[in-house]
């Protein structure tokens, strides 16, 4: 694999942390400003929803610019947007403060893909997304537990400090690894383009994705309270078990990346029905500290083995469309899986039957997902098969 695909990684390692840190902060983020469990979890719901805007909308603006330009001006808005959480004197702008950073997210992973999947050869090109994508898997083995460790020591705004630092990082690697090609992205006509994703194929897809994630997020958004007030682990441990879910997200993305290359929709298929396996699994396993921290990384398998899968699947199958749209508008269904199931779990704890049952409601998004891939793949033209 060519080292500019690792310089993409990098980038992918610091958007992972500043989505994904915010779970474990979410009892101090709630009680420094005195809003509930499910409002801090919200700011998951906005951040996933400034992606959803975003993608689609960066994509066109800047699909005149050189792509290695977008991408170091999408790490520059992540930059400028962390410092921003870092200094929120409020709730509020906490919240507008995590939808800025997030419009930079999903141009950055589907510009990304695009560039990615040209570095390498036809066989390699969902094994090539899967190891870009590996910055997400890695964020959140390294970055989350460290991010929730120096929010607890340091307090919540220290975390967004540190991820300010990882994102000008980023931004340097970037700048030096990723070759200059001059090529703007490929959206031409964007009304055109447009009406190509919307085709049936395209959006059962899309919709696969919203649901299959909607699943994941569901649970992940509001597994500290899980840990500590169903397992009865000490907030101490919720750092050491994020790391074993990130354990999960690598094996679990370059399996699936692996997996894709031979059968997409075998994969699609299997990694959905393992979700919802492990989710059902969940909630009795949560009474038991051992099954608990066991379920987590598992999860996290499941999860992310169907990312790649997914993303290689839009690629390829938005004929007649720019890629960079096509691919930024599956990186808006994912992060709006990730709204639907952080609301979706706050519902239950607020208004359903309460914490404990959030895991096997969850477990109903993935089956719901396997029925619209069933759809597309009996349609008279196929949505999910053996990528081209």
């Amino acid at each position: 694999m060519p080292l500019a695909l690792y310089a993409l990684t990098a980038g992918a390692f610091g958007i992972g942390v500043t989505e994904f840190v915010i779970m474990g902060l979410l009892l101090e983020v709630s009680a420094d400003f005195g809003v509930s469990i499910a409002a801090a979890g919200l700011l998951i719901s906005g951040y996933a929803l400034g992606v959803v805007v975003g993608a689609p909308v960066l994509t066109v603006l800047t699909a005149r610019w050189p792509r290695k330009t977008v991408l170091l001006a999408l790490m520059a808005i992540f930059v400028a947007g962390n410092a921003a959480c870092a200094l929120a004197p409020s709730y509020g702008l906490l919240m507008a403060a995590r939808v800025l950073t997030a419009l930079a997210h999903g141009t950055f992973f589907g510009v990304g893909s695009v560039v990615a999947t040209s570095l390498v050869a036809a066989d390699r090109k969902a094994s090539a997304i899967a190891i870009m994508f590996t910055g997400l898997t890695v964020a959140t083995i390294l970055g989350v537990p460290l991010g929730t460790w120096i929010g607890q020591h340091l307090g919540w705004r220290a975390t967004f400090w540190a991820v300010t630092l990882v994102g000008l990082a980023a931004l340097a690697v970037i700048a030096l690894l990723v070759p200059k090609d001059g090529r703007p992205s490929d959206v031409g006509d964007w009304r055109a383009d447009l009406a190509a994703i919307l085709r049936a194929p395209v959006l059962l897809g899309l919709l696969t994705t919203v649901l299959g994630y909607a699943g994941v997020f569901a649970v992940f958004t509001y597994i500290a309270p899980m840990l500590t007030g169903i397992s009865g682990l000490a907030p101490a441990a919720v750092s050491p078990v994020l790391f074993v879910f990130g354990g999960g997200l690598v094996v679990g993305n370059l399996v699936g990346g692996r997996l894709a290359d031979r059968s997409l929709l075998a994969t699609v298929f299997g990694t959905l029905a393992a979700l919802a396996i492990v989710l059902a699994l969940m909630t009795p396993g949560l009474a038991s500290p051992i099954a608990a921290v066991a379920l987590t990384g598992l999860l996290g398998m499941a999860g992310f083995a169907t990312v790649a899968p997914l993303q290689m699947w839009v690629l390829s199958k938005a004929e007649g469309a720019g890629q960079s749209l096509a691919s930024s508008f599956n990186i808006a269904a994912f992060n709006l899986g990730n709204a639907v199931g952080a609301w979706a779990g706050g519902a239950v704890i607020e208004h359903g039957p309460g914490l404990a049952a959030v895991p096997l409601v969850a477990a109903l998004f993935p089956l719901a997902a396997i029925a619209i891939a069933a759809i597309a793949a009996r349609a008279g033209r196929p949505a999910l098969g053996t990528a081209h």
